[in-house]
């Protein structure tokens, strides 16, 4: 880090995809043969304009697919240093944006809404910042609790000093 000191805490997040590209394709093959089946048998019975629609459907769900796929490029990066805390978020485009807040009095929120799941603040005096929006609950909690031991040991160093042992 340029001027926020030693490096003290890194966390990389990344939205999760349970799938491989090469099961993405096996699903959208399974998918599109399932509808072309449908829409065979509906024009094999006189419903014709069924496989119109079948075909609107198969397109709805490909770009639904592909904009999930699309959005699994984003990140975002959390940086604590003796001074700061630096978020770099990366948009699907690969547009970066960056935020620089001072950790000296920063203190990290986990701020709960009953039947939702919790949102991650950073909060610095009348700064409030949320990071992770793409993990889960149980991600979340292991998060805040890792940046809260790391903000706390950089407020409180520990020195060795070998002539007092």
């Amino acid at each position: 880090m340029e001027s926020g000191g030693a490096l003290l805490f890194e966390a990389v997040i990344v939205p999760h995809r349970s799938l491989t590209p090469r099961g993405l394709r096996i699903l959208l093959a399974v998918i599109t043969a399932a509808v072309a089946l449908t829409a065979l048998r509906f024009w094999l019975i006189g419903a014709w304009p069924v496989v119109a629609f079948s075909v609107i459907e198969v397109g709805l769900i490909l770009w639904l697919i592909r904009l999930n796929v699309l959005q699994a490029r984003g990140s975002e990066l959390v940086l604590l240093s003796e001074h700061n805390v630096r978020i770099v978020r990366t948009d699907p485009k690969g547009n970066r944006q960056e935020r620089v807040l001072p950790s000296a009095w920063m203190n990290v929120i986990l701020e709960e809404s009953p039947g939702r799941i919790p949102r991650l603040l950073l909060h610095v005096r009348h700064h409030r910042e949320e990071i992770g929006k793409v993990l889960g609950e149980v991600a979340k909690r292991e998060l805040a609790q890792s940046l809260r031991g790391a903000l706390h040991n950089a407020r409180n160093p520990r020195f060795d000093n070998a002539q007092l042992r």
